[in-house]
């Protein structure tokens, strides 16, 4: 494999910021001298035709001790070491005029606590790359091992050919501490452009599979053979929002960033977690006297759609026709909910655990959770950190499982900040010819109901409560399986009912349903109520 970067420590300096000592070392023979900085660039050239150099490197980070440049910084606001990059570009410029081909020569001087007195890090090559002062960033790169949680590790410039990433300690042109594999691979990405995709490759080559997710908008490397629980890097290269204009022809193949998520306005706060019997009363057991709690009433009237108007029931026998399949409801997705709302009931926060099976399970189990504020602001933790998210997204952490996060329809905003889709839905069976109610209060389909226990949501004082209690009556709907649909009947006044199609796109918001007079929900089309998503199939 080529050197991509030229990598020395020079010892013995005993003044790190003298360029005539990191330069040249005077009045000694070539091979009794130990190399500085001008024999390595000679013994290193760019370019080569035999044993001539025709074109030099002119791109050098030196990277000095931590302390030494602290110091500069404190005594002279580091005059010392923009004047060691300026004294070495001058050496170098007048060394090697006859090789730089028209480039600029540029200095970079940093520090790190990885060195020690009189020692100075020399780092250059094809992949390393100082930008001009007023040339904006391309690409950002950055790695994760699940998707949730993104590292930076480095930005691509326009003019900028090759980019080395690799282990912290490595010849990378940018190590990075979050890398999985060993310090003999290496990722190589090629930038030939802002209206080419970058290329990526893994070396050694046939240790690694490297491929691009398009649907998640990332790379996905393993090691080669794949096994399961093998290791994995996720490498993720996002247009910068200041890059400059590309093509239209290369729209569709280049990453682009994401937008930030942005915090939610401030909403109604309805009155929750209020005893209740018959969704409207509080019965005393010693005296036997009802208090009556006022509630608000859903005041965002949506007129239902004609074709989407319920119909009543055929008078011909549902013995007649003979469906295909057995009704049935799954859990496909949860409602995230829009906390600023419950603000005055010390709620804080909603913590959504799952473990590898992708199933809700304590934090101690989780390979990634899903979590809402007080701001309704979305962020995703795992063991590698916490980062803020924003929808659509797709999160896959482990392989073969993915977890995508959608945008609330715009009618359901008001109340959710986004929908989560379950990698792996719970179905349950509903009969047909016979009714049920749905709800806190009802076992039907309790299995479905996966967010009823008291340790998801995070209120003041360390106090938990479930999700439930959010948005979900006790006595929400009834349904009953029909061969041309499910009926739906509201059973409480203040419980907020969704139609969603086939794609979870919206339908209705379901106000003026009834057991009466039900509301028809086409076969594969879903339900929200509450933090609920369910899907009706018939």
């Amino acid at each position: 494999m080529p050197v991509y970067v030229q990598h020395e420590i020079l010892r013995r300096i005993p003044d790190v910021f003298n360029a005539e000592a990191l330069w040249q070392a005077p009045g000694l023979s070539l091979f009794s001298r130990r190399p500085l900085l001008r024999d390595l660039l000679e013994r290193s050239p760019r370019e080569h035709r035999g044993r001539a150099a025709t074109r030099c490197f002119s791109h050098i980070t030196l990277a000095l001790p931590q302390e030494e440049v602290d110091d500069d910084y404190h005594l002279s606001r580091g005059a010392r070491a923009r004047d060691l990059a300026q004294s070495l570009t001058s050496l170098h410029q007048k060394d090697f005029a006859d090789l730089l081909g028209g480039e600029q020569v540029r200095y970079d001087v940093i520090g790190t606590d990885t060195l020690g007195a009189g020692e100075v890090e020399v780092r250059f090559g094809h992949a390393v790359y100082l930008p001009a002062p007023d040339e904006k960033v391309l690409y950002n790169v950055s790695l994760s091992r699940d998707s949730a949680v993104w590292h930076p590790v480095c930005p691509i410039y326009p003019a900028q050919r090759l980019v080395l990433l690799g282990a912290a300690g490595s010849d990378a042109s940018h190590p990075s501490a979050h890398w999985p594999f060993g310090p003999d691979a290496t990722l190589l990405i090629l930038n030939d452009g802002a209206d080419t995709p970058p290329v990526v490759q893994m070396r050694p080559k046939e240790g690694y599979s490297c491929s691009y997710d398009a649907r998640s908008g990332y790379y996905v490397i393993r090691t080669l053979p794949e096994v399961a629980g093998g290791t994995r890097l996720l490498l993720k290269i996002s247009r910068s929002a200041s890059a400059p204009a590309r093509s239209h022809a290369t729209d569709a193949a280049l990453p682009s960033a994401s937008a930030p998520a942005s915090a939610g306005a401030a909403q109604p706060r309805p009155a929750v977690w209020q005893d209740r019997q018959n969704g409207l009363s509080k019965r005393d057991g010693a005296t036997g006297s009802s208090t009556v709690k006022r509630r608000p009433v859903n005041a965002d009237v949506t007129a239902i759609p004609a074709q989407h108007k319920p119909e009543l029931a055929s008078s011909e026998s549902d013995a007649t026709y003979a469906p295909t399949s057995a009704q049935r409801v799954s859990l496909v997705a949860l409602a995230l909910p829009r906390l600023s709302r419950y603000r005055d009931t010390g709620t804080q926060a909603l913590a959504l655990p799952f473990n590898r099976q992708m199933a809700l399970a304590p934090s101690a189990d989780a390979v990634i959770s899903f979590i809402v504020n007080s701001n309704d602001e979305l962020y995703a933790a795992s063991p590698e950190g916490r980062e803020r998210i924003s929808a659509p997204a797709t999160f896959t952490p482990i392989d073969g499982t993915s977890i995508a996060l959608l945008p609330a329809p715009a009618a359901m905003a008001e109340r959710y900040c986004a929908l989560l889709g379950l990698a792996r839905p719970l179905s349950a069976a509903a009969p047909a010819g016979a009714r049920f109610n749905f709800g806190r209060n009802s076992a039907v389909l309790a299995g479905l109901r996966i967010l009823g226990e008291a340790r998801f949501l995070q209120r003041a004082g360390g106090a938990c409560a479930g999700v439930e209690r959010i948005g979900l009556s006790r006595d929400a709907f009834s349904f009953e399986a029909t061969p041309r649909g499910f009926l739906i009947g509201r059973l409480s006044a203040t419980q907020a009912l969704y139609h969603l199609d086939d794609k979870l796109a919206w339908v209705a918001n379901i106000e003026s349903a009834s057991t009466d007079a039900p509301y028809l929900l086409p076969r594969g089309h879903h339900l929200v109520a509450g933090p609920y998503v369910l899907r009706f199939d018939a």
